[in-house]
């Protein structure tokens, strides 16, 4: 009888571990950071290359402190600063240093605007003195330093202002800002969204001149969006927002002497409808380089300006039967010449060229994309950048010599590799993950890749995840309409190829995109282990136009976005149907934003192909989205009417058979709701039976609280309930 008992008992322990080890993941569980990876806390290299700098809070008396490191060590050298000795700041919540860092930007009160752009109150701290003072009273935009440390500009109500601390003298240096019609000093909606960028001015490295763009948007069409809150009346929130093929903003350069008191507009040539969508003093103090490029953004001039005689002189010029990327890749060496990147042999790699625009040499080569540079090292003239040498999926970092000898690979493990150096490029802190590898950051030697010791790693998280039903991913190419796609595939625990199972695909395909990648899990990855758990496999393709395999590749879409890559998911959809273990009439397919404009067209042109859809803030016509973005891959409207009209899923809602579930946020300010109203519009009319959710006062993230967790519960039950 003894003996039975310890039997059972054994056998429900047996049981429960087992079982622990079959978990299933929950929605609750993913939204609400169960299986979140610790990172790394933002860090600041210092100049001596030896130390880091991050913000930390003292746990006992609650100061925010920022600390520095010893990259050797991990061990706290010193304190920097500290708001428990400092009376007139109790927080703060970012910093920058002067070059010589005896100053520091102290930002606080941030309220953000878009995507990137903020505002908010800021104080500098003089470490020598120990002294600090607040810049404004009021809430400023994009404060920058000077070189030497001893000044500050900033924009305040769209105007630029320059403080001297030396002699306490501010000086306005333009006064015509006006909210909707004048903008200085930073951008306007379309350039901080499509050209990544919001502080539109730069110090020369004598600290003595600004240049800076200014924007007249005075003839952009305004948008207009609800804010619904709680009040008994909705806010508007009116903004200017060029659709593609209406007038941008003419934006203009100017460069202003502090020491002369003057502001010059500077003549940068004969140009018409064109973007600035970069300016950077080069390492001569009298030198100014601005990028300007063409509406159809497929010519591109590289300009130095001189100061002093205010001539402008074109020293590189680009042209592609497409476009040309925008990158911030762009360095000057001490004697003035260049570190480029471009896509001008078909893949995108680094170039060295002289102060007179003459290519000196092709610093990287090969059939592979450089994905990021990292930067130069003077004392060893050797440039550091990351790749996709060792497969498209893969990232890893590597060194170069200047004139493109000595290459290495300075990273160890297969996957995906970042890198974050020291101010002398001496030490690194890679960071890696690959689909089986949590984020690990080790320290590691700048010349050989060595790891010098480990950081931190999430083996905690692979422990809690060992009692969940882990579905991992598996990756290969798929020959579709003669090209090799990247995909990755979950399937079911206990997967039996004899078995008929539906299929869930997923896909964002935008141009120069990739979904398919060596990477650890983003929240989303867990709730397709989690219908993988419920018997779904769940695929991703990443057709033609998305990036990372060359120039001819990423740009086969031109001009006709929409239609090959939707080509490509119906191809794939029909190719997995054809695999014995796949239930070809219970194929869905699901996408966000560009995803959404995929998923909507897949359903809708290949509705014996695909069950349902889901689409979330999708685009649905391109005449909707901003002139930067989409004339870069359409040209305009009028130019091109074909292309924006034959791939839109507005025009093609006659074609619905399946489920579909339209879905986004009221106050999108990217992808307007007034592309789901469209759409919307056009399926009632045909009438299509559709469901669609719409989430009030929530952006493109469509975020905040619970609003996650409610949309994709919404969405597993409709994939549950369709497919």
């Amino acid at each position: 009888m003894k003996i039975t008992k310890l039997f059972f008992t054994i056998t429900i322990f047996i049981s429960l571990v087992t079982s622990a080890q079959d978990k299933a993941f929950t929605l609750q569980e993913i939204w609400g950071g169960t299986f979140r990876t610790q990172g790394l806390q933002s860090l600041h290299s210092m100049k001596n290359g030896t130390e880091y700098s991050v913000i930390e809070r003292d746990a006992a008396s609650g100061a925010i402190n920022i600390e520095a490191y010893s990259y050797e060590t991990g061990e706290k050298v010193r304190t920097l600063i500290s708001t428990a000795s400092i009376d007139d700041l109790s927080t703060f919540q970012g910093y920058s240093f002067s070059k010589d860092e005896n100053r520091v930007l102290l930002s606080s009160e941030l309220e953000q605007i878009y995507r990137r752009s903020s505002k908010g109150i800021y104080h500098i701290y003089d470490v020598p003195s120990k002294g600090i003072f607040k810049v404004s009273d009021k809430k400023i935009q994009s404060p920058m330093l000077s070189p030497d440390g001893n000044k500050i500009a900033y924009v305040l109500d769209n105007n630029i202002y320059m403080l001297n601390f030396v002699t306490g003298k501010e000086v306005q240096l333009t006064d015509d800002g006006k909210k909707n019609e004048i903008i200085n000093g930073i951008t306007d909606w379309v350039y901080e969204e499509e050209f990544s960028f919001v502080r539109a001015f730069d110090w020369s490295a004598d600290s003595n001149k600004i240049a800076f763009l200014r924007f007249d948007e005075r003839e952009v069409p305004e948008f207009s969006m609800d804010v619904y809150g709680k009040d008994l009346y909705q806010k508007q929130e009116v903004f200017k927002y060029p659709k593609a093929g209406e007038k941008n903003a003419k934006v203009s350069l100017f460069v202003a002497d502090i020491n002369a008191m003057t502001s010059d507009q500077i003549k940068l040539g004969d140009y018409k409808d064109f973007y600035i969508p970069r300016i950077k003093w080069t390492a001569n103090p009298d030198i100014l380089s601005v990028q300007v490029m063409n509406r159809h953004q497929n010519n591109l001039d590289l300009i130095f300006v001189d100061a002093k005689t205010k001539a402008a002189k074109v020293v590189l010029n680009e042209k592609d039967d497409a476009y040309i990327d925008i990158t911030d890749n762009l360095t000057f060496l001490e004697d003035n010449s260049f570190i480029w990147t471009s896509e001008k042999d078909g893949y995108n790699h680094i170039y060295h060229h002289a102060a007179t625009g003459e290519l000196i040499n092709q610093v990287t080569k090969g059939l592979w994309e450089v994905t990021s540079y990292y930067g130069y090292n003077k004392k060893n003239k050797t440039i550091y950048y990351q790749s996709v040498e060792n497969g498209s999926i893969n990232r890893d970092i590597y060194s170069v010599t200047l004139d493109g000898k000595d290459k290495k690979r300075l990273s160890q493990k297969e996957g995906t590799n970042d890198a974050d150096f020291s101010a002398d490029f001496s030490l690194y802190i890679n960071y890696f993950s690959n689909a089986t590898t949590p984020y690990e950051y080790t320290l590691n030697d700048g010349k050989t890749g060595k790891v010098v010791r480990e950081i931190k790693n999430n083996k905690g998280l692979l422990e809690k995840l060992a009692k969940y039903d882990v579905r991992p991913k598996e990756f290969s190419t798929i020959e579709i309409n003669g090209e090799q796609l990247n995909t990755w595939m979950i399937k079911p625990k206990d997967f039996d190829p004899k078995k008929k199972y539906p299929l869930f695909m997923y896909q964002y395909s935008g141009p120069g995109s990739q979904s398919v990648t060596n990477s650890w899990n983003r929240a989303n990855d867990y709730w397709y282990m989690m219908l993988a758990q419920q018997g779904y496999i769940v695929v991703c393709v990443d057709g033609k136009g998305t990036g990372l395999k060359g120039a001819k590749f990423k740009k086969a879409t031109q001009n006709d976005l929409g239609n090959l890559e939707v080509q490509d998911q119906i191809a794939a959809a029909k190719y997995f149907g054809g695999l014995e273990y796949i239930d070809a009439s219970r194929i869905g397919i699901w996408g966000w934003s560009y995803g959404g404009f995929m998923s909507s067209n897949c359903l809708f042109k290949a509705p014996d192909t695909f069950k349902m859809a889901i689409a979330v803030a999708p685009v649905t016509s391109w005449r909707f989205y901003d002139t930067i973005y989409t004339e870069r891959y359409l040209m305009t409207p009028q130019e091109n009417a074909k292309g924006y009209d034959d791939n839109s899923p507005i025009n093609f809602v006659n074609g619905l058979k399946g489920k579909f579930l339209l879905v986004h946020g009221s106050a999108d300010d990217n992808v307007h709701v007034q592309n789901t109203m469209q759409l919307v519009e056009a399926l009632i009319q045909a009438n299509k039976d559709f469901d669609w959710a719409i989430y009030p006062d929530k952006n493109h993230g469509i975020y905040g609280g619970n609003t996650r967790l409610h949309l994709f519960n919404k969405m597993t039950n409709f994939i549950k309930n369709n497919l």
